[in-house]
């Protein structure tokens, strides 16, 4: 199942999510109904009274769960990191001495390098000494990567790369946006339960006339708790095929199973397993963890069985074999910072260089189809590649608060000096002088001479500081973002199309929620948009215009086939795409996969792509929201 197969899946999912949840609705209004028709028929009621009262009291009871439910999705507005500070999790400094919080910052880069999505806000659940970890959001943009302590110290570098990557299939596979709903839609079916446990918890001991409001406050509870079976009945059966979807995605991001076989060898086989501490929060995040953090079986356990787990990996692994480990981990806990260097991690690597800019792969348009948010062995050492070039200085830049700004500033700059002015004084009228000379120093002295494969990467690792941002200086940020595109008609595709990709990653993480739809448009719908889209790109990568229509016809072909093919060049050039942009993301997944098959043949069509062509595809990808590996034509 490929990237646009997972996303259309989890969009059947939310919908069977929307079912099941009225099942469950209906189920405990159903039994409330009962409990009061048992107390009405005992008392003998006037006639008809009894029917009113149970109209009365379904109304309340949907009306309970649907205040329930709107409540909890208020409180998760701001996405991951609102679920990350419930559960205890202290975020991770960009500089920190902690070598434990460093390794896993590289690690967690790097993954993001290779899968071509923002860098993840990290968390630590500091007070968990369990093996766990999970992501939460709405959207890659708004994505929290939370470990815990245990993690951290028992983990080596291989296991935790193994979990990360667990839960970064997560992120690309919409399975974080159908999660944090979950939570939300789940909240309403237990409100009966915990109304009526507070209810009883307050009345013991006080007055013997309130006994019939305790009684209906037990009821309540009982009832209630038919919304936790739904519940966790519910999230059962969403999260265990995901789970195995996950461990298999690990392992095709890293093309090694020890890791992810050892992370769970060690849930397994250390006294703490995967279990929190905090068990109330944990069951309601039970779902999103990478282990099984809460304890529940059978029919509600959200996770395949843990041996089940390890001998999909390795299949010749035994129960045996794991209580012996458990023995030996008794008596000597593993530490993963040992084990990194008896396996060589500590020591310095050698580095193999980047390609130069000028070198051209052949592509095809199903080949990039099947990358997309699918990395594999060679995108995480080509993402182990392009971490280590990254100029220090500027890596340092995009850990900073008070720089982050010029420096995305910078990539966006022109290599035209008159453009460069002219954009340089829309950033002067909009947050001053020292930032546009900044900017202007950093494009001059740094920036510029950044090899093309580097430049996503370095505002991927730049965005999580920039987010942090107050809202009214990003709002800002936006507003000069998009006076430097239109600072003047001469702006390439390429600092076009990530400028818009900034626009969408700071608007997403201002209000995640918003945005987190699955799109349900069909092709048929947007079909000026796909012309215009293809058009440009055709006319942007190729200045004879007999090439630039071929190129326009190999895309329509793959997108539109049954459409009129005419080919009529856009004279205002990329701002031509200001109207494309979100009609062509609400596509359903797989409108967008023949869309992104389409773009690639424009490209290159010529079957070869050169490595500013692959990141002007990168980045139209990502603004779409279909993120690509580093380097093409990998697996």
């Amino acid at each position: 199942m490929n990237f646009f197969e997972h996303q259309a899946a989890a969009r059947r999912n939310a919908s069977w999510l929307v079912l099941l949840f009225a099942l469950a609705v209906a189920g405990i209004v159903i039994a409330v109904d009962l409990a009061v028709w048992l107390v009405f028929a005992s008392a003998d009621p006037v006639p008809g009274e009894t029917g009113a009262m149970l109209v009365f009291t379904s109304l309340l009871t949907l009306g309970v769960i649907g205040l329930g439910s709107l409540y909890r999705i208020a409180t998760l507005r701001g996405g991951g990191e609102s679920v990350a500070l419930q559960m205890g999790g202290v975020a991770v400094p960009e500089h920190s001495s902690d070598f434990h919080l460093r390794r896993l910052r590289n690690v967690v880069e790097e993954i993001a390098i290779a899968s071509g999505v923002p860098m993840p806000k990290l968390y630590v659940l500091e007070h968990e000494a369990a093996i766990n970890a999970f992501a939460a959001g709405y959207a890659p943009s708004d994505a929290v990567v939370a470990v815990t302590r245990g993690a951290l110290e028992r983990l080596n570098r291989d296991e935790l790369q193994g979990v990360i990557a667990h839960e970064f299939s997560h992120v690309l596979n919409g399975d974080m946006r159908l999660n944090i709903r979950l939570m939300g839609v789940l909240f309403g079916i237990l409100m009966l339960a915990i109304i009526g446990r507070k209810v009883l918890e307050l009345g013991r001991g006080r007055d013997k006339n309130a006994g019939a409001i305790l009684i209906a406050a037990l009821i309540a509870m009982i009832v209630g708790y038919i919304g936790l079976f739904f519940g966790r009945l519910i999230k059962a059966g969403v999260s265990r095929s995901r789970e195995r979807l996950a461990d298999a995605s690990a392992v095709q991001f890293t093309r090694q199973t020890t890791g992810l076989a050892g992370a769970l060898k060690k849930i397994g086989g250390i006294d703490e397993g995967s279990k929190l501490s905090h068990r109330g929060d944990a069951e309601e995040i039970s779902h999103m963890l990478f282990g099984d953090g809460v304890g529940l079986r059978s029919w509600f356990a959200t996770h395949p069985p843990l041996l089940e787990r390890i001998r999909v990996l390795e299949p010749g692994f035994t129960s045996d074999q794991l209580a012996r480990l458990r023995l030996q981990w008794h008596a000597l806990p593993p530490n993963g910072l040992d084990e990194d260097v008896q396996m060589g991690f500590a020591g310095a690597r050698t580095m193999p260089s980047l390609p130069p800019s000028a070198t051209e792969q052949t592509v095809t348009p199903a080949g990039v189809v099947a990358q997309v948010a699918q990395p594999g062995a060679d995108d995480y050492r080509a993402a182990d590649v392009i971490a280590a070039h990254l100029p220090e200085e500027l890596r340092a830049l995009a850990a900073q608060r008070d720089r982050v700004v010029p420096l995305l500033l910078a990539l966006l700059l022109d290599t035209q000096p008159v453009v460069a002015d002219k954009q340089g004084d829309e950033i002067a009228a909009r947050m001053g002088k020292t930032a546009a000379v900044e900017a202007r120093t950093l494009q001059q002295d740094a920036v510029g001479s950044l090899h093309p494969v580097l430049r996503l990467p370095l505002a991927s690792l730049a965005f999580p500081v920039l987010r942090r941002r107050p809202r009214p200086e990003l709002d800002v940020f936006l507003d000069t973002v998009n006076a430097m595109v239109y600072a003047d008609g001469n702006v390439s595709l390429f600092e076009y199309c990530l400028a818009r990709l900034l626009t969408v990653h700071v608007r997403e993480s201002l209000d995640p929620s918003r945005y987190a739809r699955f799109g349900r448009r069909k092709l048929s719908g947007v079909h000026r948009e796909v012309t215009t889209l293809l058009t440009v790109v055709a006319q942007c990568g190729n200045t004879d215009a007999e090439t630039a229509r071929q190129a326009f016809l190999a895309g329509m072909l793959r997108v539109l086939p049954d459409q009129p093919l005419s080919y009529v060049p856009r004279t205002d050039g990329v701002l031509a795409l200001d109207d494309v942009w979100v009609p062509l993301d609400a596509l359903e997944p797989l409108a967008k996969e023949a869309l992104v098959e389409g773009i690639t043949a424009t490209i290159s069509h010529d079957r070869r792509i050169n490595v500013a062509e692959a990141e002007l595809l990168r980045t139209i990808c990502s603004v779409l929201h279909c993120p690509l590996p580093p380097l093409l034509g990998q697996q």
